[in-house]
């Protein structure tokens, strides 16, 4: 089997980025504490974003091409959905659900954003398949990943949520989604 040894290490990386879309839990997200640096002051860049934090002022790139600056939402409620990759059956279960509860998300007055770190392309092509409503942000260098300090595994982003306030702080995180039930939760999050 001339060839095969140079296959198996991609083999292996393929099987973990599949691994990474489904319905398991994200990769720790415990700080360091010897990364934590010495300036008391210094903002723990390896510990989540918590309820009551500023959400961070990313431009979020779109998969039409339009850019929406988060800033420019403040006065809405804004969920920003991370998922590891596009068409994978958990982010397609997630994806869907969301979908399938626009007229309640609508209802509550809520901007949908899903990202990974996909391309326009890839992106275009999971909402026409699926016919999603709202819009996925291109982060292929994961800088919008990095601002919402979600983790990464290779070069998926970890399934996690941010429920944004009308007030532009962070209302709600979930650090651990339920491809299911996630819809119905953000629903009741953002009613509340």
């Amino acid at each position: 089997m001339n060839g095969s040894p140079r296959l198996l290490p991609l083999l292996v990386i393929a099987a973990l980025g599949l691994a990474a879309c489904k319905d398991d839990k994200p990769a720790s997200t415990k700080a360091d504490p010897a990364a934590a640096g010495a300036n008391p002051h210094a903002v723990d860049e390896s510990k989540p974003l918590e309820v009551g934090d500023a959400a961070p002022d990313v431009t979020l790139k779109l998969d039409d091409g339009k850019e929406v600056k988060l800033s420019s939402l403040k006065g809405k409620q804004v969920l920003v959905y991370f998922y590891p990759k596009d068409d994978t059956p958990g982010c397609t279960i997630e994806a869907q659900g969301l979908r399938d509860g626009w007229a309640d998300i609508q209802a509550a007055g809520l901007e949908v954003y899903g990202v990974s770190t996909q391309d326009a392309e890839s992106h275009k092509a999971f909402i026409d398949k699926y016919k999603l409503p709202f819009p996925l942000v291109v982060d292929t260098d994961a800088a919008v990943a990095k601002a919402f300090r979600v983790p990464l595994r290779l070069s998926f982003a970890a399934r996690q949520s941010f429920l944004i306030g009308k007030d532009g702080k962070i209302k709600h995180v979930w650090l651990e989604v339920d491809p299911k039930e996630h819809a119905s939760t953000v629903i009741a999050a953002a009613k509340s």
